[in-house]
């Protein structure tokens, strides 16, 4: 475990990409405990990549990610799939498989290969379900729910692996305004009300002024700004990062940043 101080997922000087094409370089990060972190930048900046680094999917070109204190290279993948759950773009489910089977499959990191579920193993798959609000479409077929309800179906699944870190990667992406904050809103509860850290990947710079206490914001091969929506997101950062004027104004609702892109 980490010490009192320590946070439990961080990356040191990690250079980041492939043989012949080096995405981010000198890379230092630490995804603080029990928040939200938003990863943003413009397309192809690397902020999936860095991801999934963070998750153990593309491991670096060189540099260390630590988990609970440890390097993540040297930990059994089980250990792994306890502490932390990666959610990708897109992902895609057998055919015929209901909800409740997918999020069946959270458990398997907790259960022998062999092992039948336990009784324990469908109380936490039940939690799951009503966490996410899918109670009453346990039984349904993944491909006859609405993008929102099966987004929210791959979210229980990782709840069910009950880790305490859930990565994801642009949780909103083909959705429409409503279930994109359906999802979003399902994520700040997950952070409030258990306490998960919660790192993922946003396109919107406003769902990220929203939702996230911390932000990263990835240009030019490297962490360009880092800290509270409020302080990352200036207009000349929003120009660094994607060559575009913005006003960044107070929401007159909540109070925070709002940013407003325009054409001079």
């Amino acid at each position: 475990m980490t010490h009192d101080n320590e946070p439990r997922l961080s990356g040191h000087n990690l250079k980041l990409g492939y043989a012949s094409n080096v995405v981010l370089e000198d890379i230092d990060i630490v995804i603080p405990d029990g928040r939200i972190t938003a990863l943003v930048g413009a397309n192809g900046s690397g902020k999936s990549t860095l991801l999934r680094t963070l998750g153990r999917v593309s491991p670096p070109l060189s540099g260390t990610v630590c988990l609970d204190g440890k390097a993540i290279a040297t930990l059994a993948g089980r250990d792994v799939a306890r502490a932390l759950a990666l959610l990708p773009q897109s992902p895609v489910s057998p055919e015929g498989l209901t909800v409740r089977q997918l999020c069946r499959f959270g458990r398997h990191p907790h259960r022998g290969i062999l092992s039948r579920p336990s009784s324990r193993d469908e109380d936490v798959v039940a939690n799951s379900l009503d966490a996410t609000g899918l109670t009453a479409l346990a039984e349904r077929q993944l491909d006859q729910l609405s993008g929102g309800q099966r987004q929210r179906a791959w979210i229980a699944m990782a709840l069910a692996q009950e880790t305490p870190i859930l990565l994801l990667d642009e949780p909103t992406t083909y959705l429409d305004i409503a279930h994109q904050f359906e999802v979003l809103e399902l994520l700040k509860r997950l952070n409030r009300d258990h306490g998960r850290t919660v790192v993922m990947v946003v396109h919107d710079l406003n769902h990220a002024a929203k939702y996230a206490d911390n932000v990263v914001a990835v240009s030019g091969g490297k962490i360009l700004a880092h800290g509270k929506p409020a302080e990352v997101f200036t207009p000349r950062l929003i120009k660094a990062i994607f060559g575009i004027e913005a006003m960044v104004i107070e929401h007159p609702i909540d109070g925070t940043p709002l940013c407003l892109p325009f054409v001079a």
